[in-house]
């Protein structure tokens, strides 16, 4: 499998990969990733199976400690220097899930992250994923301010 960054001609096909795995009131528009690629489509990293784009993760980088709603509508609040590279999206086609495939992506961003002398990583996640997360050392700090999509959402950090 090939895992690189994205490009904006990489932009329906992600549109397509999110579409699939989030349902309508958590999932990004095609307009936000625009706005995301345009900002930061390397803090995109994207897994094909040959030339079907299968899993990605991305997420903006920020001096910012918490992730806020905010940041998932604002592409242009990302900041290359940032001390934390935060998690938006960990997303796989049902199809190719439970392959550890999300779990590569995983594994690349917080090694480049840690490359990139960041402080480390957060993502907020649902309660019934925050054991996966544990898996690779994010720790969980309780229950987000985060309201989008009207769930309940944990913070969960990385620290180097």
């Amino acid at each position: 499998m090939l895992i690189r960054t994205a490009t904006i001609e990489d932009l329906d096909a992600i549109t397509a990969v999110e579409a699939e795995c989030f349902p309508p009131t958590e999932a990004a528009t095609r307009s936000d990733f625009k706005q995301r690629l345009a900002h930061y489509s390397n803090h995109f990293w994207l897994m094909f199976d040959e030339d079907k784009l299968i899993a990605f993760v991305d997420g903006m980088v920020t001096d910012m400690a918490d992730l806020t709603d905010e940041m998932y509508e604002h592409a242009a609040l990302h900041k290359e220097d940032g001390t934390w590279q935060m998690i938006f999206g960990v997303n796989t086609i049902p199809e190719y899930r439970r392959h550890g495939y999300a779990g590569a992506l995983i594994q690349r961003a917080i090694s480049d992250a840690r490359a990139q002398g960041r402080k480390g990583l957060v993502l907020t996640c649902k309660d019934k994923l925050i054991h996966y997360y544990a898996k690779f050392d994010f720790v969980n700090e309780g229950v987000s301010a985060s309201v989008h999509g009207n769930v309940t959402w944990y913070q969960m950090r990385l620290s180097f």
